[in-house]
């Protein structure tokens, strides 16, 4: 009785888990544009400034939100993800050009995740998310699209002078292998790290910003990995 029993439960654990359902992370990047709308600055110049400005390097901020995504994160997935090579190096994505393509301005800047391209996803971006869903159809049941942008929101301040935070946002969202949108969701969380605003008009230099980035960024990770099993858990009955 004993063996029977445990091979039913073998076999029940490998029926399991060649049921799970698998998806393609397609879209893995970051943006140097900081969001300044909250303070009704957003054609300050030195928003350009930033995104021609080589030290203000967001890659290594990308690569830790990457690292979090794949070895922690997607363990409370109720799905797997395909190796990531299996996608970037598909010769499909590769030669695929998407709608809304920003590729020239990767590296100013669009910062991709190395081996991932731009792809817009979002308002009017069924294109690229059907594209992408009928392109990973034979080996995945979904697609899954990522990123993190920044915007600096209000501290405290008397008269136009005192202090600003950063808040970093993570978009998830994940389309079905016919492009059908299953969730999308945006998080945010703020820097514990300030930064200086003198007569309305926030100091945005690389080396006052870049720190804050990061301390936002490490808040929404904590978060992130408090909420991301709620938030996807219902997934796999829907893929």
């Amino acid at each position: 009785m004993k063996k029977i029993l445990l091979i039913l439960t073998a076999l029940f654990a490998l029926t399991s888990s060649a049921q799970k359902k698998k998806v393609a992370v397609v879209s893995f990047y970051t943006d140097k544009t900081i969001d300044l709308s909250e303070l009704g600055l957003n054609t300050l110049a030195a928003i350009t400034d930033l995104g021609n400005n080589p030290n203000f390097n967001l890659l290594p901020i990308l690569e830790k939100y990457h690292t979090a995504f794949f070895n922690d994160y997607s363990k409370k997935f109720p799905f797997d993800l395909i190796p990531e090579n299996e996608v970037t190096q598909k010769q499909e994505y590769i030669d695929y050009v998407p709608h809304f393509n920003k590729e020239g301005e990767a590296g100013k800047y669009i910062i991709n995740y190395p081996g991932y391209k731009y792809i817009y996803e979002g308002i009017n971006g069924s294109a690229n998310e059907v594209a992408t869903a009928t392109m990973f159809k034979d080996n995945a049941d979904g697609v899954l699209f990522t990123e993190i942008h920044f915007a600096v929101v209000k501290g405290f301040a008397v008269g136009g002078t005192g202090t600003i935070k950063m808040k970093a946002y993570a978009r998830i969202a994940l389309y079905d292998k016919n492009g059908k949108k299953l969730f999308a969701f945006n998080e945010g969380a703020t820097s514990k790290k300030t930064g200086t605003i003198v007569g309305g008009i926030p100091v945005l230099s690389f080396d006052k910003v870049l720190p804050m980035c990061e301390s936002a960024l490490d808040e929404l990770l904590k978060d992130l990995d408090g909420k991301i099993e709620k938030m996807v858990k219902k997934t796999a009955d829907t893929l």
